[in-house]
């Protein structure tokens, strides 16, 4: 089933669950103007029916986290795709830092978070040798982005909600047309043993319930709830929904890597970068000098139509002194090799019990 297949309560209940992922059932109904018992069962059912999950995103800027990493690589198209994922399961998706990870029969492309460059470049090293030494590259050594936060904008991360709102027409007053998420430190972290374990375990199961969670690590309910509110005060991790893209009708992911001409790059400083969003981004990193982004499309054409007004302000502005490098998946032939795994970077940034850490499967 599609996303226009579903009712229009639907597709707008849809909307307001991936734009609002703190909201009660109560203030959806209110923000939507849709009865409540309305929301709840349709939310029910889309969620019985998975077209959305959601996710717990650890801040670990705040945690001694410095950087955010994309890594492109084109492979040998003659090395079958599952041969290649046994070897890097082995060798370099085993890295806590990598939390997601795609590829195709000729590419692939992964995001990671990282404390400092040597880690992130020793990984590069393994991931070269590893490709190289093995035969799967095409001609060129991986790429890889370095986005430090104190010197980079985030204006997306898996922001999904424009995207929707674009698909199913639905009129709505616009918010901001960004937001930067990757704030300079502004709060230096000394969690105690039992924030750390509680920490962990909400990033690792958003869903479950503070009940079920101090059952788990041997703490009350109270104590739970009391340390999660203290860590949405402090902004120490953000709830998202992903909606389920190929069951919503999504043919085309879009991976593009824009080098910005040196001698006249966007003001970082002014945020020029970001009249590049549309409403298909729902991942854009910058810096001075280059910056990434992410889009989902409907089908070809709606790609096309994309890329070229992409291009066309790039252009314009004189910002490229070459074209973007872009790359496409088809979601329905995209195999995800890790999809959106924190648990393993936010225990190894934050720490936690090692029977906590069996708990969490890492």
């Amino acid at each position: 089933m599609k996303l226009f297949d579903l009712t229009k309560k639907e597709q707008i209940i849809l909307y307001g669950l991936v734009k609002y992922p703190k909201f009660t059932d109560k203030q959806l109904s209110e923000e939507l103007r849709i009865k409540h018992s309305t929301v709840t069962s349709i939310r029910h059912r889309l969620s019985e029916k998975e077209y959305f999950r959601s996710l717990i995103i650890p801040r670990l800027q705040n945690m001694g986290c410095q950087m955010l990493v994309a890594t492109y690589t084109n492979f040998s198209p003659l090395i079958p795709l599952e041969e290649r994922i046994e070897i890097t399961d082995k060798t370099i998706e085993v890295f806590e830092e990598i939390f997601f990870s795609v590829g195709e029969q000729d590419k692939g492309f992964s995001l990671s978070l990282s404390k400092n460059y040597s880690t992130v470049g020793k990984i590069n090293d393994i991931r070269t040798q590893t490709f190289g030494g093995r035969g799967l590259l095409e001609e060129e050594y991986p790429s890889m982005i370095l986005f430090p936060f104190e010197i980079s904008r985030i204006y997306r991360f898996f922001d999904f909600s424009p995207l929707i709102k674009k698909t199913i027409d639905f009129n709505f007053e616009e918010d901001e047309i960004y937001k930067n998420l990757a704030f300079r430190h502004g709060l230096e972290v000394d969690f105690s043993d039992t924030e750390k374990n509680v920490f962990c375990m909400i990033v690792s199961y958003p869903e479950m319930s503070d009940s079920n969670i101090g059952q788990e690590i041997g703490v009350s309910r109270h104590t739970v709830s009391r340390l999660r509110r203290g860590f949405e005060e402090n902004n120490l991790f953000r709830k998202i929904r992903l909606p389920n893209l190929q069951k919503l009708g999504f043919e085309i992911l879009t991976f593009y890597h824009i080098l910005f001409d040196p001698s006249n790059s966007p003001d970082i400083e002014n945020d020029e970068s970001a009249i590049l969003l549309s409403d298909s981004t729902v991942f854009f990193a910058s810096r001075r000098f280059e910056a990434v982004m992410i889009s989902i499309y409907k089908n070809y054409d709606d790609y096309k139509s994309d890329m070229m007004k992409i291009i066309q302000i790039l252009k314009e502005n004189k910002w490229i002194a070459q074209d973007p490098i872009i790359k496409t998946y088809g979601l329905n032939t995209m195999v995800y090799i890790k999809d959106f795994k924190f648990a393993p970077i936010t225990h190894k940034i934050v720490g936690c019990d090692f029977w906590v850490k069996k708990l969490l499967n890492i």
